[in-house]
């Protein structure tokens, strides 16, 4: 069977990009090596954070504007909820990158916002214990997805429009040719008109170009028990993005596993050569990582551990992500490079592919995840 479109990996954005093909009438396939959903890539842990005051850069905002939208209609689809909103703040000194840069992202797109310093940070979210230089922006539609089930959500929809998804397949060669593409796997050889490549940290392994420019790294969450568990439950404790003088910390409210989750950007530093041999324990010197944070910020949940998970993220040389076409195979298009900040795009990503693979461009602009831009021209050697 010819298909309209394949899309290797059925992840946080192969799911959505499924979902959206099929929602277009495409004749869809979905192949995926693992399991869906599965504990091997960089979307699992229960939930990953949404916010709109986005310090990264304010061409973002939009996106997630959509990205909302398409988050709330996926819900009421599944008739479940997967989007929960708790208030998100960014944390920084007042010249650091965080709060410039979503002061920044609030002022051009009229984002409603609250700027409090650290003692009024203290007094309505005890949960926080902030240094006395550190602010912070608190922006009231911040929240996190329910990851895993919003993959769930994406491939359930798609099957009941007709798509094909086939887990536990792993892809051995993708080839273009003048009409399409040819994928192989373990199992079979499939044509399509299109192909989307949304395999996350093994995307480097299919694609060339992305090589030096689509690295991953290990990453290690932790759930503690709190000691005062009423600062850290839902509607007392917003999510956040913290930048401070031992690296950049994010956190959650307790929900799904019964602890407060953190983790730190770039944990350990550890890139990682080969994704099928990351090292997926959790150690002692994970957990001493993380603690530092929790004991520098957020003493009132420095109690017991109750789960340790590692992942993965993918990075991009500038930290933006990566997606277009391949310039060399106009039928094929790739969506990676995300950065550890990518998930809360999923759905829109999920859309903008199906616009690409249809119209042969999205409505929305991408111009800052082009693959030809300046930063992935040089990037560092690759582990």
């Amino acid at each position: 069977m010819t298909y309209e479109l394949i899309v290797i990996g059925v992840g946080g954005m192969g799911s959505a990009t499924i979902y959206h093909a099929a929602r277009r009438g495409l004749s869809v396939l979905g192949l995926e090596q693992f399991d869906i959903p599965h504990a091997q890539g960089s979307s699992h842990g229960v939930n990953r954070i949404i916010r709109l005051a986005y310090y990264e850069h304010p061409s973002y905002v939009p996106l997630l504007r959509r990205a909302y939208e398409l988050w709330r209609e996926l819900e009421n689809r599944a008739g479940e909820r997967l989007l929960i909103i708790t208030g998100s703040i960014d944390i920084g000194s007042t010249d650091s990158r965080t709060i410039e840069g979503s002061l920044l992202s609030c002022k051009q797109h009229h984002l409603p916002h609250e700027l409090l310093d650290a003692a009024a940070l203290r007094a309505r979210f005890p949960g926080y214990q902030i240094a006395a230089e550190m602010v912070g922006v608190y922006q009231a539609d911040g929240g996190f997805l329910l990851s895993e089930q919003c993959m769930l959500a994406h491939v359930m929809a798609a099957q009941a429009l007709g798509a094909e998804v086939h887990a536990r397949e792993r892809v051995l060669a993708w080839h273009a040719e003048e009409q399409g593409v040819t994928v192989t796997t373990t199992r079979g050889t499939y044509s399509a008109r299109k192909l989307v490549i949304t395999a996350g940290a093994w995307a480097r392994t299919m694609v060339p170009a992305l090589q030096r420019a689509a690295v991953p790294e290990r990453q290690v969450m932790i759930w503690t028990q709190p000691r005062k568990p009423e600062n850290f439950q839902l509607g007392a404790f917003p999510v956040f993005n913290m930048e401070a003088p031992e690296g950049r910390f994010y956190g959650f409210p307790v929900y799904g596993i019964p602890g407060f989750k953190l983790g730190k950007y770039h944990h350990r530093g550890e890139a990682v050569a080969d994704p099928d041999h990351l090292d997926r324990e959790c150690h002692p010197e994970d957990e001493a990582v993380l603690r530092e944070g929790i004991r520098c910020y957020f003493p009132d949940a420095d109690g017991p551990t109750m789960a340790m998970k590692a992942c993965m993220f993918t990075n991009s040389p500038d930290e933006h992500f990566i997606i277009d076409r391949l310039p060399d195979n106009p039928h094929v298009a790739i969506a990676a490079g995300f950065s550890g900040h990518g998930f809360k795009f999923a759905s829109v990503i999920g859309e903008i592919m199906s616009e690409v693979v249809v119209d042969g461009a999205s409505r929305l602009d991408t111009s800052l995840f082009r693959l030809d831009r300046p930063a992935l021209d040089n990037p560092a050697p690759a582990p």
